[in-house]
């Protein structure tokens, strides 16, 4: 018997390590894409879930995310994911040329901006190289582009949800419910292995300074900047906006 026919056929998957630039940036976008439906189809309900929730909005965008999820479907792996995000996934990336596993990692922020997300290092496989303070930064994703979990090695995927509310109008300076949900932001981040088509140096970023004190001993943090992703890669932004008047949603995928 040949060694192609002695090995299982999970074995016969297009491995994370010959995987060219272009073959990411295509998983990233179907990933992206099917998040995106996953949220089409959930509709309105998410605007409901944000108006109905007395928790904390951080504990409803991640609920919410976790629930959309389930309807994600795809190919999924038995296999546990570690990682410091809301939902994280072992699946099979099946594209027409190539099978891939991946560790599908998907955070959730509930913020009142519209225009960035604050992420940690540990949610992040591309390091953050911005000027702050007037000092070049390069600071390393925790993540691997390529992780290994058990026998096998992943590509490593990672999704944003970030969820725009308002809260109450009774003119309290609290931030308390019912919570309005605005709009939902999707978000693909690029893998390590993109560094140099998303940021490859300082001036060249898509990164904002975030909000952590070093002299406090904070953890390094930065901000996702919407626009500037969006300069470099419409696709990898999407927006969805709820209309509680009509109880409906707007949205348009962009290329």
């Amino acid at each position: 018997m040949g060694r192609i026919t002695q090995l299982n056929i999970a074995e016969m998957v297009y491995f994370s390590m010959n995987l060219d630039l272009n073959e990411i940036e295509r998983i990233e976008k179907l990933s992206l894409r099917a998040l995106y439906t996953a949220f089409i189809e959930f509709g309105f309900d998410a605007w409901e879930y944000f108006r109905q929730s007395t928790d904390d909005p951080k504990d409803i965008a991640e609920d919410l995310t976790r629930e959309i999820l389930d309807r994600f479907g795809g190919y999924r792996i038995e296999q546990r994911i570690l990682g410091n995000v809301d939902y994280r996934k072992a699946r099979y990336v099946v594209l027409p040329e190539l099978s891939q596993r991946q560790a599908l990692y998907v955070d959730s922020k509930a913020e009142k901006s519209t225009s960035s997300a604050a992420l940690q290092m540990s949610q992040l496989s591309m390091s953050v190289r911005q000027v702050r303070g007037g000092d070049n930064t390069d600071v390393p994703g925790i993540i691997k582009p390529v992780e290994k979990f058990g026998d096998h090695s992943y590509l490593t995927t990672t999704l944003l949800a970030h969820y725009c509310y308002r809260s109450n109008e009774s003119g309290s300076s609290r931030d308390v419910p019912p919570y309005y949900l605005s709009q939902v932001t999707l978000a693909a981040i690029p893998n390590g292995r993109l560094q140099d088509r998303y940021n490859p140096d300082q001036f060249d970023t898509i990164w904002i300074a975030g909000r952590n004190a070093p002299t406090r001993g904070e953890a390094f943090r930065a901000r996702l900047s919407f626009n500037r992703l969006q300069q470099k890669a419409t696709w990898r932004v999407q927006t969805i906006k709820y209309n509680a008047n009509h109880n409906t949603l707007s949205e348009e995928w962009r290329e």
